[in-house]
């Protein structure tokens, strides 16, 4: 039995399990202004979003044999943007990331960042899927038997492999301060899935972090006000925070052509904040 487990439209649980989508959980955020404006969504709720669900399935086969693994950018300002243009132009010479079908992999080429990450939220559980780990390739994957999610340990795998220029995803604050234990300053720490955060944790995530996705913070909003980083995009922004983080969003914003917010920016955010 296949079974993939992902938080998304506003941070709701769902699950599924060979192809079909069993469980919908209650989203804790009503409006998504990125969802409002890609998919015309107006109100995120438990119809709202299996329709949504069950439309990645069929369009570029979430969760199924059927993925396309390769594909354009999505959006101007996400976190698999900006890893597919710091790729593109050398700044890392890969990226642990994590997506269905592989769970932790490192990946080095940048459509397949962008396809494999830029059209899911945070995958909490995922089975192998044939399609994603050719794709990948099995040598890249930490787990192919199983497609386990563990951030630390994708991360030692990238450095095993030869690569030392790498960035790495994490959801969790305490992954965060981990691979700063373990690794130093050699890894460029990307948070995604940030909805939600306590204060503690958005502190710690400034602190630890090079470049952070605000999601649905109120927390990590709060706390950007306080430090030195730069911005892009107003929907969901996106912060610069180390002179290393500054360098990949200025870097998406030169391919982009847009500029970075001096002072706060004119927010159209999701509602309600948590």
């Amino acid at each position: 039995m296949s079974r993939h487990v992902m938080e998304c439209l506003g941070k709701a649980r769902v699950v599924v399990e060979d192809g079909k989508i069993i469980e919908i959980g209650e989203p804790q955020i009503e409006v998504c202004p990125l969802f409002g404006k890609h998919r015309g969504i107006e109100k995120l709720d438990k119809e709202s979003i299996k329709e949504n669900i069950q439309f990645r399935m069929d369009d570029f086969g979430l969760f199924t044999e059927n993925r396309i693994v390769r594909m354009p950018d999505f959006l101007s300002f996400g976190i698999s943007e900006i890893l597919s243009t710091a790729l593109k132009n050398g700044l890392i010479d890969a990226a642990v990331i994590v997506a269905d079908g592989c769970g932790t992999a490192v990946v080095t080429d940048p459509e397949i960042v962008q396809g494999l990450c830029g059209r899911i939220s945070a995958v909490i559980e995922t089975s192998p899927i044939k399609t994603v780990m050719d794709a990948v390739g099995k040598d890249y994957v930490l787990n192919p038997e199983t497609a386990e999610i563990d951030m630390l340990s994708g991360l030692g795998k990238a450095y095993s492999m030869g690569f030392r220029n790498v960035a790495v995803t994490v959801c969790d604050a305490n992954d965060a301060l981990s691979i700063r234990d373990v690794y130093g300053s050699t890894s460029v720490i990307m948070a995604v899935h940030t909805s939600g955060v306590s204060y503690k944790d958005a502190v710690t995530l400034f602190d630890t972090c090079d470049v952070i996705t605000s999601c649905a913070s109120a927390t990590l909003r709060q706390e950007a006000k306080h430090r030195d980083v730069i911005t892009a995009g107003n929907k969901v922004p996106v912060y610069g925070v180390s002179e290393k983080g500054k360098e990949l969003v200025r870097a998406r914003l030169e391919e982009t052509g847009k500029k970075e917010w001096t002072g706060e920016p004119p927010e159209d955010p999701p509602k309600p904040l948590i």
